[in-house]
């Protein structure tokens, strides 16, 4: 019985304990929202990361200065896409921060969405491919091989793109 009041004791002195250090390190709803989930991101803009992909592309396949022109065509390519994708980060930040709620759509009218991103994104890898393949024709089989890994990785773009659920996303 002497163990039964213990535990009870012990399990009270828990229960009013709890709400105290929740409180204490709770954090306040304005520095939450200002601690969401980019502000953890080492790049908070498409723009920012793709340079520092093109920049370890750039040492990883050892870029001659005779391959100096492709490089450049490529990583122009790339950057164009970046900043198309910044402004419609941008874009999605102003209509969350204004607290823009998503329209209600019908299961015809997101399939109809999702064909249309897709169609965009068929657009933007045709132009990567585009500005790619002369790049890749200038490459000694060792580039070649280090392009086939790091490039074709099969995990979306350069290999570098967050999966959602069990497919992947582009």
């Amino acid at each position: 019985m002497n163990r039964l009041m213990i535990a009870a004791l012990f399990t009270a002195g828990l229960a009013s304990a709890l709400p105290a250090a929740i409180a204490q390190t709770a954090t306040p709803p304005q520095a939450r929202s200002e601690q969401g989930q980019h502000a953890k991101r080492p790049f908070r803009l498409p723009s920012e990361r793709v340079e520092a992909r093109l920049a370890y592309l750039h040492t990883a396949l050892k870029i001659t200065d005779a391959q100096k022109p492709q490089w450049n065509t490529f990583a122009t390519t790339m950057r164009k896409q970046a900043r198309e994708a910044d402004k419609r980060v941008q874009e999605r930040r102003t209509r969350m921060a204004e607290g823009a709620k998503r329209p209600q759509l019908s299961a015809i009218e997101r399939l109809e969405r999702r064909q249309q991103i897709m169609t965009v994104r068929t657009q933007r890898m045709n132009e990567l491919i585009v500005a790619g393949k002369p790049l890749y024709a200038t490459f000694t089989p060792d580039q070649k091989a280090a392009a086939d890994s790091l490039l074709s990785s099969g995990r979306g773009r350069g290999g570098h793109h967050r999966h959602r659920g069990t497919h992947g996303a582009a």
